[in-house]
């Protein structure tokens, strides 16, 4: 049984991954302490907690190691908390496939929103578009074949591939009124348009997923950093 106050999140209020990490506390009820990183100039407790890598999301858990990246610090909170809001499927072959999709959002989706950004001229834009929606299609399939009729990814509650997906939200708002398209419109991804709706509204998310102010404060901030995660 984990000792809720013992609990510290480093983090930035605007990123996605920190988002993630928050929904999942918030979720479980699990008490913790969150502390605001100011990424242009890292504290001592980050750079020693998190010495490899020096981003954020990291969380600190009484006297255990310091444990680094958004998708390992949900897991562990999902083990040392498995009786409330279990975000893992218990069948293997569909926990498989979670981290699978979860691995696709972070390494191939998400990704193209930067892509998008540094990419120069319309042509080279159209193209980075042209994928994202192609990603998108690909995520409604997904979500279609995971939820099973359901309102989430994760059923009839909340689960992995919800928190996974649903930080990115705030993201996919800015880039796709800045840019001009739909990333999820209700002809090529209804599904994932009612899923999102969820997703903003629920107690957990809502208070959570960085608002439009404080993503175009991140969003600037990409000219000199790269997103943290």
């Amino acid at each position: 049984m984990t000792k809720e106050s013992e609990i510290k999140l480093l983090g930035t209020v605007a990123s996605p991954y920190v988002n993630r990490v928050q929904i999942v506390l918030n979720l479980k009820s699990i008490e913790y302490e969150y502390v605001e990183e100011n990424l242009a100039c890292k504290s001592e407790l980050l750079l020693t907690s998190n010495p490899i890598h020096q981003k954020v999301p990291v969380l600190l858990h009484a006297n255990k190691p310091p444990i680094c990246e958004s998708l390992f610090i949900i897991e562990y909170l999902d083990e040392i908390k498995p009786d409330v809001y279990r975000l893992l499927p218990s069948v293997p072959v569909e926990r498989a496939d979670c981290r699978f999709w979860a691995h696709y959002i972070d390494n191939k989706f998400y990704p193209l929103y930067e892509k998008l950004r540094i990419t120069q001229g319309k042509e080279g834009k159209e193209e980075i578009k042209k994928q994202i929606i192609e990603g998108s299609m690909l995520l409604e399939e997904a979500f279609v074949k995971t939820s099973k009729g359901k309102a989430y990814f994760g059923g009839d509650n909340l689960g992995y591939l919800d928190v996974v997906l649903g930080c990115f939200l705030a993201w996919t708002k800015f880039v796709a009124k800045h840019n001009e398209f739909n990333i999820f419109d209700e002809v090529r991804t209804p599904r994932l348009v009612e899923w999102a709706k969820r997703i903003w509204s629920h107690q957990a998310c809502k208070d959570v997923i960085a608002k439009n102010e404080y993503v175009v404060g991140f969003y600037m901030m990409l000219q000199k950093y790269r997103p943290l995660g």
